[in-house]
């Protein structure tokens, strides 16, 4: 078996039709399997891949586990050489899976590969980061990688200066699409299931990098990437991605490091506060208004 696909589902019966049918239709000369993690949907997620995909592979949860844990289900009983992590919410493109395991196949040195993640409209989405630092944090608290987007040093995070026009070997590529050698999973572990969603790739990469395994984004590939699919609310969005990049200070950074990005981190919310409801009065935006008060409750739960 050639390849196996992995889907976290959770109430997006529509965006996962449209993705299974995309991954049929656009995936041809490789053996593959297709897992679906169902995540207890109250929608018609099961019955519609029951009725229209019968020969998916279906794990059905009485609660919602998760993304790291609902993919650390299928992983142990997927036979591919591959393995792919494919968000529910994305379109694939133009044979973008072939692509990605004959890249794999041709750079025995590339353990995980990420592909060019676009937007619905077709306009670019960044499809890989650098890991978390105490520098790349700073950055980011004082909106230096917004200011100096164009800049290697002050967009090290978001890798905002980087076009995705080439082939680079990168720290971590983002789990939307995420073609993993199954030797990875056999050597580094399944993902940390205490990162219930988000950063759990992150996790995954930076541990990969720690035993030699190198991480690489290729733009030959391009999926549709909808974003937010699952998500219920993005003030639970913002709530789950901070609070899981905090864990990963607490679980990889030691002493002084440790303190310092913690610092940084938190200042980095605080200051959010006070500028988002400054800007919301002054220009009546609601929506800022929201992430000012967002922000504030996220704050509120890292110190208690």
């Amino acid at each position: 078996m050639d390849l196996s696909i992995i889907i976290v589902n959770f109430n997006t019966a529509k965006l996962l039709q449209a993705c299974l049918q995309s991954v049929f239709e656009q995936t041809v000369g490789i053996e593959f399997e297709i897992f679906v993690v169902d995540n207890a949907s109250t929608d018609d997620s099961v019955s519609m891949i029951r009725r229209e995909f019968p020969n998916v592979h279906l794990i059905v949860n009485e609660s919602n586990r998760g993304f790291a844990a609902a993919n650390n289900q299928a992983i142990p009983i997927a036979r591919g050489r591959y393995i792919l992590l494919l968000n529910s919410d994305t379109k694939v493109l133009d044979g973008a899976i072939q692509k990605t395991v004959e890249f794999m196949q041709a750079q025995p040195e590339a353990s995980i590969v990420g592909c060019k993640l676009l937007n619905a409209d077709g306009s670019l989405q960044p499809s890989c980061m650098s890991f978390p630092s105490v520098w790349n944090l700073f950055s980011e608290s004082l909106f230096l990688y917004i200011v100096f987007r164009r800049s290697p040093i002050f967009g090290a995070y978001y890798m905002s200066y980087f076009d995705h026009d080439e082939v680079r070997e990168v720290d971590f590529v983002r789990g939307a699409f995420m073609m993993i050698r199954r030797e990875v999973f056999d050597n580094v572990g399944l993902f940390d299931e205490a990162y219930f969603m988000y950063t759990e790739e992150v996790d995954l990469c930076y541990r990969a990098r720690k035993l030699g395994y190198r991480t690489f984004f290729s733009p030959s590939a391009q999926i549709i990437h909808y974003g937010g699919g699952s998500i219920e609310s993005m003030s639970r969005f913002s709530e789950q991605l901070h609070l899981t990049q905090f864990y990963f200070i607490r679980k990889h950074f030691q002493g002084l490091r440790r303190i310092a990005g913690a610092f940084v981190k938190g200042f980095g919310l605080a200051l959010r506060v006070p500028v988002y409801a400054f800007v919301g009065l002054i220009t009546f935006d609601i929506d800022l208004l929201r992430k000012s008060r967002s922000y504030f409750s996220i704050l509120w739960k890292v110190i208690h």
